[in-house]
């Protein structure tokens, strides 16, 4: 039921902050919206709530999501930053060597596994190919591999995504 409430109220919240200035209650919504979205945020609830949470409320301290703020607006930036700068530098002087490589970053839950996989594809130059559900490996295709990174069967994290799975722990974990 917990996990019910949450999800509805965070669906209407994101419903309420999507349509601000629509009406005229209070300058921002009509009654006729209000009812709408909560309707609509009632029957998402209704349909997401085992998935949103699965037995998991984890995500609800708001400590977390300040880690997480903290870990947008600072590693993430400069790391989507730097990697732009490499890709762009790769693509002038084209010292480009792609490949596939297999990374193990040691994080035990889904939310930490699929943090850690879209943050390596935002990044300019990586992209998650696959993740291994029982082992939680990922393969990451990276536009600068060293050769003797090749020969390697499972690379160490911080080569492909930095402090990502440091950070992404802290998060999810």
């Amino acid at each position: 039921m917990l996990a019910f409430v949450i999800t509805t109220l965070i669906c209407f919240i994101t419903y309420l902050s999507l349509t601000t200035g629509s009406g005229d209650v209070v300058g921002l919504w009509s009654i006729e919206e209000l009812l709408f979205g909560l309707i609509l945020s009632l029957i998402a609830g209704f349909i997401s709530h085992a998935t949103f949470f699965k037995n998991d409320t984890r995500m609800l301290n708001p400590v977390r999501w300040i880690i997480f703020l903290v870990y947008l607006i600072g590693p993430f930036f400069i790391a989507l930053a730097k990697a732009n700068f490499d890709v762009a530098y790769r693509v002038f002087t084209g010292k480009i060597n792609p490949g596939i490589v297999k990374i193990s970053p040691d994080l035990k839950t889904d939310l930490g596994v699929t943090m850690l996989a879209n943050s390596i594809t935002l990044t300019p130059g990586t992209l998650t190919v696959d993740v291994d559900e029982e082992s939680k490996d990922m393969y990451i295709h990276w536009i600068n591999v060293d050769k003797n990174m090749l020969n390697k069967k499972t690379l160490d994290c911080s080569y492909v995504c930095g402090e990502f799975s440091d950070w992404i722990r802290r998060i999810a974990e």
